[in-house]
């Protein structure tokens, strides 16, 4: 890699979208890096079990990631671990600036950053974190075995997580804001029939209590009726959604009311040669093999693009 070098594809993000875009990209010839900052597989690599990618009954989030990248290695994709800072789209090509000041040039960027978890904007949350405030069981469940602690949502994540932490700790109080669970139906099922589990309906987090060692306790209200109540407890886990990582999406790029990057069906922007996928699109519904499915029709709507522009 030399600065202002040209490629038919830059892949930004190594989550699933971003690798299934790599492997396709690779088959078609495409001469294309991969670049991911962090871990790869994304949110995948966070996820304790996933049994809902077809194929695998149930495998560790961190091995279907593995099995992405080792997959996207074998077509001998160029992958480099380094920062991107900005996209800069442009006529004749777009570039991308990393952040030691390369610039690298391709036909087509494939925009995959992903997400990150959003915070519930608690009093202390942010000084807490890390000293009992978490948004992610299977990152820091270990620590409190055998504690009591809260599970903050009420989707997929929060449910499976709820589930998990019901084995290693003492008590899990699942604290969501309304009357039911967006979570899917055997998710629900398992939580109710789970007896380390007390569910908080209709509770918002008033506070995170701590002392100098971390977090003591959870202050809740309960907002049909008022009542305040105080839950003892040392871990906080917080999944109330997921905010598209869109701060390097070009200023041009059209985005929805919650900043999710709004595309065709083949993942194209609004800026020619500039695709969107994964978690950062704007879709029905986040899962894994939708994320992949992006990757794929992100790729392949990549090759056409490239040949028309080359010939």
């Amino acid at each position: 890699m030399t600065n202002n070098e040209m490629y038919d594809v830059i892949i930004v993000g190594g989550g699933p979208a971003g690798l299934t875009a790599g492997i396709y990209a690779m088959r078609a010839a495409l001469k294309t890096v991969l670049i991911e900052k962090g871990v790869f597989g994304g949110q995948m690599a966070i996820t304790k079990g996933v049994e809902n990618y077809p194929g695998f009954i149930e495998i560790g989030g961190f091995e279907l990631g593995d099995k992405f990248l080792q997959h996207a290695k074998a077509y001998d994709l160029e992958i480099l671990e380094k920062e991107v800072v900005a996209t800069e789209p442009g006529l004749e090509y777009h570039a991308v600036r990393l952040a030691d000041d390369t610039v690298l040039k391709a036909h087509v960027l494939i925009l995959a950053a992903g997400g990150s978890a959003k915070k519930l904007q608690a009093q202390g949350e942010q000084e807490n974190f890390g000293k009992g405030v978490s948004y992610c069981a299977t990152c820091d469940g270990f620590f409190f075995r055998g504690k009591d602690v809260a599970v903050v949502g009420g989707g997929d994540t929060a449910l499976e997580d709820a589930l998990y932490l019901a084995k290693i700790t003492n008590k899990v109080y699942l604290v969501h804001r309304r009357d039911a669970f967006r979570g899917s139906r055997i998710l629900q099922q398992r939580i109710f029939a789970e007896p380390k589990i007390e569910i908080l309906y209709d509770t918002v987090v008033s506070s995170i209590d701590s002392d100098a060692s971390g977090v003591t306790g959870l202050s809740v209200q309960n907002v049909k009726n008022g009542e305040n109540r105080k839950l003892a407890l040392e871990g906080v886990f917080i999944f109330v959604g997921f905010a598209p990582n869109n701060q390097i999406v070009p200023a041009g790029v059209k985005r929805s009311t919650g900043g999710y990057v709004i595309t065709d069906e083949k993942c194209e922007t609004d800026i020619p040669g500039i695709f969107a996928v994964g978690d950062l699109r704007q879709k029905y519904a986040n899962q894994i093999v939708l994320a992949a499915a992006d990757g794929c029709t992100a790729a392949l709507a990549a090759a056409h693009y490239v040949e028309t522009r080359k010939s």
